[in-house]
């Protein structure tokens, strides 16, 4: 792990770079060895839990197994298996858990299986200590800051089992950053669209919000430099991606750590200009730092996404001041009003957490007046969960009961402005890129709108990945049944 000035960033990126690229040629002869020993091509298996984020470091994952040789197989008897973990919501540590001790039962009957685990729960140490002593058939636990350096890792997987065969704890890998400053972008990454991508954008996150590990567990800001950030997005294009999503926990800080700053409504402009991109989202911005400039760019750039994800959390002020949000209910929701009057047809969702400690009934009827006087047209809606060394975690805790009445209250505020919004596209004829075969309706393909709304329409596989003028027939309360007219082509808005 290295301190770098801004200078030194770029050559330390790429001398990394090429170490990779060298284990990566590495584990390829330790993946023939085990093909010839299996009679078979090895298998691999990826389990994502967690965010936007998350799902493109297991495509990076993915693509270096792929790279070394496995083949990718949906079940996790596979002969590498990695969990990407999330360390958000405590729901998802325990589905983590569950799934790793059936990992035993695989691994007795394939005693070559090789298991992994990653991500954000692995950045906390009661964790990583907890997997050292419970879980002694894991051969690997690293973290979110040294991901890029998986194929060293798997090199040494293969050269641990032979030097320690009867040593489970000497054959064990662990090792967890606490933070870098390397963002090493260009290894293999196995894409599961064709035709969207992930482009990650920044690292981290400053805000420190009192209920949110992030900041700990993905480190401070750190961002790309925008001519990476660029050649990504053109090589994708050129691959025949149409729409990519610019992801950073906050996106509206990227660039100000550059040494010329940037900031994220010029590099979105930047990035509508890539030819063969049609569509550009982004996820996720901070509210107190939404700009009048990148509403502006939205505005007038067609190919910006009509859809702003716009985390809310509490329309409480007191609330608000304990999660450290610093915005207030007013202040939000000017903003939010504000995109809707500049840009009529978009579409604002939102986050919002249940159950916050110390939260009233009063609380909760702040948060649903601001649901209904912006109108959301989604929610994510969560009951809070502890996050052991997080601020909020020593605050007093809200009686399970009562979280769950403020759930249920603010859940049903959201479904009712969110079926108001979406009847509001009824009898119209808009642009759809074509996602899917629906998976519960034969005949019938899935799309989703600049707003992203979704709508399933007659049609198959061989209209996925393309743009189609879509007439809205049916409103089903959050999504439509419709006809596809024709073809787009050329600028889809």
């Amino acid at each position: 792990m290295q301190n770098l000035n801004l200078t030194d960033h770029k050559a330390a990126n790429e001398e990394e770079l090429a170490r990779q690229k060298e284990f990566l040629e590495k584990a390829g002869m330790y993946v023939r060895e085990l093909a010839s020993e299996l009679g078979r091509t090895p298998t691999f298996h990826v389990t994502n839990f967690g965010c936007q984020m998350n799902a493109k470091d297991a495509e990076k994952l993915a693509g270096i197994l792929a790279s070394a040789g496995f083949s990718e197989i949906e079940e996790e008897s596979a002969d590498f298996v990695i969990y990407n973990t999330c360390t958000v919501r405590d729901n998802a540590d325990q589905h983590f858990y569950g799934r790793l001790g059936r990992a035993s039962h695989f691994k007795k009957s394939n005693p070559r299986m090789k298991i992994a685990v990653c991500g954000c729960m692995m950045q906390e140490k009661t964790n990583v200590e907890k997997l050292k002593k419970s879980y002694p058939y894991v051969d690997l636990i690293f973290g979110t800051h040294n991901l890029f350096r998986f194929p060293e890792y798997l090199c040494r997987v293969y050269e641990n089992a032979q030097k320690y065969p009867r040593s489970a704890s000497a054959r064990r890998i662990v090792d967890v950053w606490e933070k870098t400053d390397l963002i090493v972008e260009d290894l293999p990454a196995e894409r599961k669209y064709a035709y969207k991508s992930g482009v990650n954008i920044m690292f981290g996150c400053d805000n420190f919000c009192t209920y949110c590990i992030v900041p700990y567990v993905r480190g401070r800001e750190r961002s790309r430099s925008p001519r990476e950030i660029l050649r990504e997005v053109t090589r994708l294009a050129q691959d025949g991606v149409v729409e990519v999503m610019l992801l950073g926990q906050n996106v509206n800080s990227y660039g100000k750590d550059l040494e010329e700053p940037l900031s994220f409504a010029e590099l979105l402009e930047s990035v509508c200009k890539v030819p063969g991109i049609e569509r550009v989202r982004f996820m996720t911005p901070h509210p107190k730092d939404i700009s009048e400039e990148l509403i502006q760019v939205i505005k007038r750039n067609p190919k910006a996404a009509r859809h702003i994800h716009f985390p809310l959390q509490s329309g409480s002020d007191r609330i608000l001041k304990l999660m450290n949000r610093r915005y207030s209910r007013d202040e939000y929701m000017e903003k939010a009003l504000h995109i809707r009057e500049e840009i009529p047809d978009v579409a604002i969702t939102t986050d919002i957490i249940a159950g916050f400690p110390t939260e009233t009934p009063a609380d909760v009827d702040d948060t649903i007046d601001v649901i209904r006087k912006v109108g959301f047209d989604n929610a994510y809606t969560f009951i809070y969960s502890v996050r052991t060394g997080t601020p909020a975690a020593r605050m007093e805790q809200v009686p399970e009961e009562e979280a769950k009445k403020g759930f249920d209250r603010i859940l049903a505020a959201v479904q009712e402005t969110a079926k108001q919004q979406t009847l509001l596209l009824q009898g119209r004829t808009m642009c759809a890129l074509i996602e899917e075969e629906n998976a519960q309706l034969d005949g019938y393909v899935s799309g989703r709108l600049s707003n992203n709304t979704i709508v399933h329409v007659p049609g198959d596989a061989s209209m996925i990945g393309k743009f189609y003028d879509v007439s809205l027939d049916d409103c089903r309360g959050f999504y439509y049944f419709g006809k596809a007219l024709k073809e787009r082509s050329g600028e889809v808005g």
